[in-house]
């Protein structure tokens, strides 16, 4: 097995992942919560995790990952402020919040599906583990970890040798909670002190509740994390991953729980990839129109397209998304799928086994040194250019693509065809639209385009059309 090198949240240094049991990988990621689509910047980070677990995979490990889905307890800050996600859901479409979490649970997987994301061994919803909460929180009581104060129930964050071992902060430079400004609650014996378990709560109507030692309430967000992770994959984890808003307060306080729950450190490897962008800045569901694969996909786009486009940028970069970006990306992507169809219409004979181990040993080496997809990529597009027969280079495609996955075999190869000169007009109009600065117009330009089943693809040499 190779040496996989990534950079520890933790440590803040790139360093070997090192597994607990040699050759069997555990390792959690944070789900999502479900109470609307997921939007494409949230599935960037989705993206990358699956990378990484089949990289893994490609290299003779064994991975057991568990996932976590969100339907009850996550509100939309991290005090006992804003709104509680699943009730604003169940809300805004006239349903109960077991119906919404139903129903955004079956949206995001097939999301996952349409992108290639392969589903986690084991995925858990909260509302599953309300007993393995409650055992959690009274581990925590009989640790001397927890209080009950004004009918909650509080972790003592004092209690902690390292809070901020994740972030590298002190309590002189708090950082507030990353969705909404948290206000003081005077029940905290400290101020970083968080909620295990809620009683009382503004929520009134909070639908999903339940009894337990302290009374009838919810869990607090950040239990649930620790309890399903400790549950399915021991007191000793490899890799924990998730987005990187999640570093504080979210993934601090499961690691002052879990430790204070077992007494000793807990997960050695932290994984963050970065926001997904656009040119206003991070893209999130609280900012109003939400860009999902749905949207996409009516705007013509393929969902591997947009994989493609993560797999092009290193993910601790935030990368920026624009239609000329992914426009560029759905251009190479089919170049590329069509050019391996080609390459698998010609082949003959058997491939060179030792040939497609020896590039699938560097593909590892590449993408193992800090999870570096776009060399991955690069490195593919070596291969296809390499002086080795068609046959060694599909086989050698192939093992690339399990973690890829961009679906790199089943594309077809081009064909050329007459563009109505109609289009091509328009090509010329939009071009004077941009130099104008006339976006809205570009805009409009480019979708009328795309409704004609074309793209208008950006290059160097100017901007020519692409059928979709």
């Amino acid at each position: 097995m190779h040496t996989i090198k990534l950079y520890n949240t933790l440590s803040r240094e790139v360093e070997p992942v090192k597994m607990h049991e040699p050759g069997r990988l555990t390792m959690y990621t944070c789900g999502p919560t479900v109470y609307h689509y997921a939007h494409i910047g949230n599935l960037r980070t989705y993206i990358m995790e699956d990378v990484l677990e089949k990289l893994f995979e490609l290299d003779g490990c064994k991975v057991k990952r568990a996932m976590n889905i969100t339907d009850v307890g996550h509100l939309t800050s991290d005090a006992d402020t804003g709104e509680d996600k699943m009730l604003e859901g169940a809300k805004r479409e006239g349903k109960t919040a077991m119906e919404i979490a139903r129903f955004y649970t079956d949206a995001f997987f097939k999301d996952c599906e349409k992108l290639n994301i392969k589903k986690p061994e084991i995925v858990v919803p909260a509302t599953d583990c309300i007993p393995d909460f409650i055992a959690l929180i009274q581990k925590l009581f009989d640790n001397g970890c927890a209080y009950q104060a004004g009918g909650n129930v509080y972790f003592d964050t004092s209690k902690v040798k390292d809070y901020y071992c994740l972030t590298g902060h002190s309590a002189d430079d708090l950082m507030v909670g990353v969705r909404d400004d948290v206000t003081e609650d005077v029940n905290k014996r400290n101020k970083t002190d968080f909620v295990l378990w809620f009683t009382v709560s503004k929520f009134g109507e909070q639908e999903l509740r339940w009894d337990s030692p302290w009374g009838y309430g919810y869990p607090g967000w950040h239990i649930e994390c620790s309890a399903i992770s400790l549950k399915y994959l021991g007191e000793h984890l490899d890799l924990h991953a998730g987005g990187v808003d999640n570093i504080f307060p979210h993934h601090t306080n499961e690691i002052a729980q879990s430790e204070a729950a077992v007494g000793h450190p807990w997960c050695t490897h932290w994984f963050h990839p970065r926001h997904l962008n656009d040119k206003s800045g991070k893209m999130s569901k609280s900012k109003g129109g939400i860009l999902t694969v749905s949207v996409l996909e009516e705007k013509g786009y393929k969902p591997l397209a947009y994989r493609y486009f993560c797999l092009q940028s290193h993910y601790l970069k935030p990368l920026v998304f624009s239609w000329e970006s992914l426009d560029n990306a759905q251009q190479a992507y089919d170049k590329l799928t069509a050019r391996i169809a080609s390459l698998k219409a010609r082949a003959a004979g058997a491939p060179d086994a030792a040939k497609v181990r020896e590039y699938t040993d560097k593909f590892i080496e590449t993408v193992g040194d800090d999870l570096n997809t776009s060399m991955g990529l690069t490195l593919l597009y070596e291969v296809l250019k390499a002086d080795i027969d068609d046959a060694t280079k599909i086989a050698t495609a192939a093992e690339f693509d399990r973690v890829l996955s961009l679906g790199l075999l089943s594309g077809k190869a081009e064909e050329t065809e007459e563009i109505d000169p109609r289009l091509e007009e328009l090509l010329k109009l939009r071009a004077e639209a941009k130099k104008n600065r006339d976006w809205a117009a570009a805009d409009r330009i480019r979708d009328e385009v795309k409704a004609a089943g074309y793209m208008i693809v950006d290059t160097p040499e100017g901007a020519k059309l692409k059928k979709i």
